[in-house]
């Protein structure tokens, strides 16, 4: 059973990370920790917040159904690429102890910061890498490309695994192969993240790995958190809202890099 203080902590974690996830994403640096926090197992803690950001997840990728349907023979391969990343990943993820997936922590919190804080150039790396190699879309307008399809099981990969700054990774999977509206970007990113989380999600449930009090108030207030993001994105410079998640990943890389290895 939870204490109050920890029923504020995970709650209120819960609640920025779906506020943020609305707003700008990297909702993760405020949930996962909170459940540390909390004293959640390392590795229970990340597998109940792979439940928790579930349902969000699901929203958005109904949200863009249309934009998924352009290229339906393409679009099924990225959903089976992400399937059977997400199975990948949480098995990684329950086969690795607490104790080496807490020495993990840090340098996950580290990177997801830097791809969150640099996606801008991120995508023009991308870009020019693509303008470089002569990467786009085949014969009949469709995108495709081995090298990316590749990339996209990777990040599939690590998406069941950890999931922070897999929304990032998935952007640049996509552009390499060749999708430059960014409504269907968007789209195709929300729809083989819910399908990654989904299938993570389901491991850890049958798996028995997921703390269900913690798991239930996160889903619960993280709903909250969205709707009141949602309304708050329209006010706030989207500017903003990044700089504060990018403080937030340094300041917890910096902090688990002490707790880990002092």
């Amino acid at each position: 059973m939870m204490d109050a203080s920890q029923i504020l902590l995970v709650g209120g974690g819960a609640f920025l990370a779906g506020g943020m996830n609305a707003m700008a994403g990297g909702g993760t640096f405020f949930s996962f920790p909170a459940l540390l926090a909390a004293g959640v197992p390392p590795v229970m803690a990340n597998a109940s917040n792979s439940v928790a950001m579930w349902p969000a997840s699901l929203s958005s990728a109904w949200a863009y159904r249309r934009e998924v349907s352009r290229h339906p023979r393409w679009t099924a391969l990225l959903v089976a690429l992400s399937f059977v990343g997400g199975i990948c990943g949480g098995l990684l993820l329950l086969s690795t102890s607490n104790a080496a997936f807490s020495r993990l922590v840090p340098w996950l919190l580290l990177v997801a910061t830097a791809l969150f804080a640099f996606s801008g150039q991120v995508s023009r790396v991308v870009a020019a890498a693509k303008a470089r190699l002569g990467m786009g879309k085949a014969e009949g307008g469709t995108p495709g490309g081995i090298g990316g399809l590749v990339f996209q099981f990777i990040v599939a990969v690590y998406g069941g695994f950890f999931g922070a700054g897999m929304g990032i990774l998935t952007l640049a999977a996509l552009a390499i192969q060749g999708v430059e509206d960014i409504q269907e970007l968007n789209g195709l990113k929300n729809l083989t993240s819910a399908v990654n989380y989904t299938v993570a999600a389901a491991t850890f449930i049958i798996a028995g790995a997921i703390s269900w009090p913690h798991t239930l108030l996160m889903i619960a207030t993280a709903m909250v958190g969205a709707l009141a993001g949602a309304s708050l994105a329209r006010r706030l410079p989207a500017i903003w809202l990044r700089r504060l998640v990018v403080a937030v990943g340094a300041a917890l890389s910096v902090i688990y890099f002490i707790k880990t290895y002092s």
